[in-house]
């Protein structure tokens, strides 16, 4: 098997989409891809929801933090082939330099972790984030990455979003 890709999943407070998203990018894909997450303004920690749905999937707990997308931009940092917002607020917002020029794309998903009301609404709403973000990466995974150009991928990644 080839190197895996980077990718990093961005958000504004990395307490849920983001978080999500990293664990699924890294247990759907089993070793393809290793998802990383960040926030532009992150809460500082992880929305206790997203902590119950990610123990189903298996990913280390121990791995999820909510931190800023500054610590992806530095020396030493691992290097990012995917780049992807999931908010609105975070696509708007000016990113840090990141090496490599990675592909970049926006999913936007609405915040679960904004949403208000019982216990069930606020569940339901985090398990469509889930179902929508699982839905995105696997498109990504039957991409033919090392047959694409930075362009055509590019393309791809962004097309996802239309299609799911």
């Amino acid at each position: 098997m080839s190197n895996p890709h980077n990718i990093l999943f961005i958000c504004s407070g990395n307490s849920a989409r983001s978080i999500l998203a990293e664990a699924l990018a890294t247990t759907l894909s089993h070793g393809r891809f290793i998802g990383y997450s960040a926030g532009a303004k992150p809460t500082g920690k992880v929305h206790p929801i997203a902590i119950e749905l990610i123990k189903t999937m298996g990913y280390p707990l121990d791995l999820l933090k909510s931190k800023s997308w500054d610590q992806f931009g530095r020396e030493g940092a691992p290097k990012m082939d995917f780049i992807i917002t999931l908010c609105d607020s975070a696509a708007g917002e000016d990113c840090p330099y990141w090496p490599g020029h990675p592909s970049t794309a926006h999913w936007g998903f609405p915040d679960p972790a904004a949403v208000e009301g019982d216990e069930e609404a606020i569940l339901h709403a985090f398990k469509q984030v889930e179902m929508g973000l699982r839905n995105r990466i696997e498109l990504l995974m039957d991409l033919p990455i090392a047959q694409l150009d930075h362009l055509e991928l590019g393309e791809h990644l962004q097309s996802i979003h239309h299609r799911s």
